[in-house]
């Protein structure tokens, strides 16, 4: 049974605090946000769980400041419209992978399929390997927003967080929760697994809102 990677979650809180009000030079290449470098490579960082992935029976649990609960199936995802989106990915531990492709539901063509609640400020997305992320409808309202189940034109594969995965391109990927399975809709904006470790609340790749 695999176990949450305490080794590498303590070391990334650890690195937070040394980090803390640090920033970079700006980047030669103005795409390259600052105190990144360019990989063609693809790496994968999680806790040290990867949960298995059956299309029959997952589902989307979306709760919180909603008019009604509600519970998705993978078909129903896959029945929503369906977006392709190029974007830049870029992760806190300083590498950025320019252009990668991504398939699924824009976050603001997934929202007709929920009422929320005026009340409703800011989103937790909530990961089977025991992981969540928060952010606001500002950032999630941005262009290019997506709950993606094909990378490449393929099904996301297992390393890179199957069935959906969360991508907002502005921010670092850390903001974006691997296999997904809940989404809760918060009054207020609250801090996930990594932001009570010492991570930023927001996490703004052009304004280096690493750690906080």
């Amino acid at each position: 049974m695999e176990e949450l990677n305490t080794t590498f979650i303590k070391s990334k809180e650890k690195l937070a605090k040394v980090l803390k009000g640090k920033s970079s030079k700006p980047s030669i290449d103005i795409r390259l946000p600052p105190g990144q470098y360019l990989t063609d490579k693809f790496p994968v960082l999680d806790l040290g769980i990867k949960p298995d992935f059956d299309p029959k029976t997952w589902k989307l649990e979306v709760f919180g400041e909603v008019e009604e609960k509600k519970t998705f199936t993978f078909q129903d995802i896959l029945e929503m419209p369906k977006t392709e989106l190029t974007k830049d990915f870029t992760c806190v531990t300083h590498w950025t992978k320019y252009d990668v492709k991504w398939s699924g539901v824009l976050w603001k063509d997934f929202l007709k399929y929920v009422k929320v609640k005026s009340s409703a400020k800011a989103v937790m997305f909530y990961g089977a390997d025991g992981y969540s992320t928060n952010d606001t409808f500002e950032d999630l309202n941005q262009e290019g927003v997506i709950l993606a189940y094909e990378l490449d034109n393929k099904s996301i594969p297992k390393d890179h967080g199957w069935s959906l995965r969360v991508i907002i391109p502005h921010l670092y990927a850390w903001k974006g929760s691997k296999f997904l399975n809940k989404i809760e809709f918060m009054k207020e904006n609250k801090p996930g697994f990594w932001e009570v470790r010492g991570y930023h609340l927001r996490g703004d790749t052009k304004l280096e809102e690493r750690y906080s």
